[in-house]
């Protein structure tokens, strides 16, 4: 069975050094949670996340990040043992995933 691409381009998953590293992903998800973007498109995911981290903690948000971008749960299951809704789950794999993708694009310019 050929290696399929990572599901996620994070460090801890592709082996890239110029990939971000989970923990980038996640300190810009605690970043913006804590100064939401104002008048931007995704202003809503930044709202989104500071009602999350406010309700469940940075810690646990960020446990969800990190078996979502690296460890391949799915969004839903990512919240097992942790207390959390599952559409929660799905709130902030979603987030991560946005800011992922800016950070990846960052990167490329």
């Amino acid at each position: 069975m050929a290696d399929s691409e990572p599901l996620y381009d994070v460090r801890e998953r592709t082996g890239n050094p110029e990939h971000p590293s989970v923990d980038d992903v996640i300190d810009l998800v605690l970043e913006r949670a804590e100064n939401p973007r104002a008048d931007h498109q995704d202003a809503h995911l930044d709202e989104a996340m500071a009602t999350l981290v406010d309700r469940y903690d940075s810690e646990t948000v960020r446990t969800i990040i990190h078996r979502i971008l690296v460890e391949e749960y799915p969004f839903r299951t990512a919240t097992a043992d942790l207390d959390v809704d599952n559409i929660d789950g799905v709130r902030i794999g979603t987030a991560a995933g946005q800011f992922l993708a800016e950070l990846n694009a960052r990167e490329d310019d």
